[in-house]
């Protein structure tokens, strides 16, 4: 029996809640063969990762799940036997007086935010509120045993080996967002909010030796690269070099193009949640710009990940990594914290890698889902 699942995303920053939902919502059908529908509230925003999608339609199947436009209005609809709210999204009032009119209630769960917190582990799995006789329970995604795991698709990681072992393939693949990369070069990849930060980060890799091409997808950073730059209104395609920087905006790409071009590069800066963890399933040093939250709260939850995550790492490079990432997120100068990682470029990648594989060796999120309610029944 196929059992059907209710995702609810409210779309918050861009393409970050998106982008986890419609990545989980395809796992879980093309792996795990469950029936999903995906509610989402910004269907423009879910056009940029999909261009396929028809924002006037209220109902429509793309890959297997049948995407819901989720409106204002409620209609009167049929609650699944699997219920997710994603990152606490409260969902319609009608729906759960729905949940709780089912002869057995269903499995009501909220996929939380990602955090590397201590705290995570203990609070995994617990009950959480009750509607009527339905009762919900926090899901944490995480990076230590007793949390969910990371989103990450069967295969996953063999398909990144085989690209990024054949040189021909990357070529034609950059090619086709027009890029050109000398063999000389540092390829980075740089999603970003807006960042006080970037003009020195800029000025370091401008003023170097090494040769540095960043590829910039559409986004809000942009308005940081054009005052570097001192132009107006870059487009996709604009390439500009001053010393050893070159600078080239892409267009904003599909998931799996994106995967690709953090395969393709040998740094990759990112944000938010999603990028956030395809980053670290490319295996390359990356620097992580966080979600900014109301009193500096964003700023303990990327403490505990750098903690966690420079574990085994030589002080030097561990004292480079630190420093990079405040510095990046506090919008501060960048000079001499990206010296130092430069110059523990080697280690960074082999932790890059190391990590990579042992996030791997976890059970992935959709499949931790898909025990959760097999236990729970």
């Amino acid at each position: 029996m196929t059992v059907r699942w209710d995702i609810f995303c409210t779309v918050v920053d861009n393409f970050g809640d998106i982008g986890v939902t419609w990545r989980l919502a395809r796992q879980l059908v093309a792996e795990h063969r469950c029936a999903v529908r995906l509610w989402v509230d910004d269907l423009r925003a879910f056009e940029r990762l999909c261009p396929e999608i028809d924002i006037t339609l209220s109902e429509q199947w793309q890959q297997g799940v049948q995407v819901c436009h989720w409106p204002a209005d409620w209609p009167s609809t049929e609650a699944a036997e699997v219920v997710i709210a994603a990152f606490a999204c409260q969902l319609p009032a009608a729906y759960m007086d729905a949940m709780a009119a089912r002869p057995t209630a269903p499995l009501w769960m909220n996929l939380d935010y990602l955090s590397a917190e201590d705290w995570v582990i203990g609070c995994h799995g617990l009950p959480s509120v009750k509607y009527k006789q339905v009762q919900k329970y926090f899901f944490f995604p995480g990076f230590q045993e007793g949390t969910g795991g990371l989103l990450r698709e069967a295969g996953l990681l063999e398909r990144r080996r085989q690209f990024q072992q054949d040189p021909t393939a990357q070529r034609l693949f950059l090619q086709g967002l027009g890029v050109e990369r000398a063999p000389e070069s540092c390829l980075i990849s740089l999603f970003a909010y807006e960042n006080a930060g970037l003009a020195s980060w800029f000025d370091a890799m401008a003023s170097g030796v090494q040769s540095f091409h960043v590829l910039v997808p559409e986004g809000r950073v942009l308005g940081d690269v054009e005052r570097w730059l001192g132009v107006d209104g870059l487009g996709v395609g604009a390439l500009h070099r001053r010393g050893a920087l070159t600078v080239q905006v892409l267009p904003f790409v599909r998931q799996d193009q994106y995967d690709q071009l953090l395969w393709c590069c040998d740094f990759n800066a990112v944000r938010g949640e999603d990028s956030f963890v395809r980053a670290q399933w490319a295996g390359r040093p990356l620097l992580w710009h966080i979600y900014q939250q109301e009193e500096d709260v964003h700023l303990e939850k990327l403490d505990a990940f750098l903690r966690l995550y420079t574990q085994g790492l030589d002080e030097a490079a561990q004292k480079a990594i630190n420093g990079l990432w405040k510095a990046w997120n506090a919008g501060q100068d960048m000079t001499e914290h990206w010296k130092m990682a430069w110059e523990q470029r080697q280690e960074l990648t082999e932790h890059a890698q190391a990590w990579c594989l042992e996030q791997a060796s976890r059970p992935d999120l959709a499949a931790a889902l898909v025990k959760f309610y097999l236990n729970w029944i």
